[in-house]
């Protein structure tokens, strides 16, 4: 059987480009989704993964997709992390309920999905764990403190468990994206897109499948990349 990867958030943006990126590789995928059942099922009969609809946030809901996926594709080789949100407010004017949400969404569930997976990888002694963070998680972002954090923590998350579990062959590494042309940033108006591909060196906005493709490099078993902050921002953040 094929390497097995697991990819949480897989419905839409650059999720769904790794879906079909590892897919087409030869992969055996699985992936997760909360809400996009028509995204998530298209995806699912275009690639032959297996689409598992969870909630991130539920310890329980993470135990019985994970359980699920290696039931029909065995071990989990790899673990992609990239369920996440986003919003844009002042500091002053996130509520509890947001910031719980965002926290429960960005961080807590990929520490769910870890936890999850990893006794198995650290007894076959071999596995891959990618945290999508953001550029914004290494230069914070005005107006998206919510989001700097949590993207930062993931970050932080990625560096201290890369040492714990190289040991046991393990490799955790991040991937900070820089502007992507996905749905989170579909909303900005005209001006503010023109705007940020202006700041960027390329003059463009990265796609998903340009994120994907690096995901793909960082899971191949000859790297020796070990805790690592690799950002595909086209020059935004040097």
């Amino acid at each position: 059987m094929s390497q097995h990867v697991f990819i949480t958030g897989g419905a839409r943006g650059i999720g769904a480009a790794m879906v079909r990126a590892f897919s087409a590789s030869g992969y055996c995928v699985s992936f997760t989704y909360l809400s996009s059942h028509d995204r998530a099922a298209a995806l699912a009969r275009e690639t032959g993964a297996l689409a598992l609809c969870a909630d991130g946030c539920d310890e329980g809901a993470v135990a019985a997709a994970v359980r699920t996926a290696t039931n029909k594709n065995g071990r989990v080789y790899a673990l992609l992390n990239c369920a996440g949100i986003s919003s844009f407010q002042l500091f002053q004017d996130v509520s509890t309920e947001l910031w719980e949400q965002t926290v429960n969404t960005n961080l807590r569930a990929a520490f769910f999905y870890i936890r999850a997976l990893l006794p198995e990888m650290i007894a076959a002694k071999s596995g891959v764990i990618l945290n999508v963070s953001s550029v914004w998680g290494m230069v914070g972002a005005s107006c998206e403190v919510l989001y700097s954090t949590t993207k930062a923590a993931l970050i932080g998350m990625t560096k201290a468990l890369a040492k714990e579990v190289a040991p046991s062959g393990i490799r955790v590494n991040c991937i900070a994206p820089g502007v992507i042309d996905t749905d989170m940033n579909a909303a900005l108006s005209p001006d503010a897109r023109a705007a940020l591909c202006e700041e960027t060196p390329l003059g463009r906005m990265g796609t998903p499948e340009e994120v994907a493709r690096l995901a793909l490099y960082l899971a191949r078993d000859d790297t020796f990349l070990v805790g690592q902050v690799l950002s595909p921002n086209g020059g935004f953040v040097v």
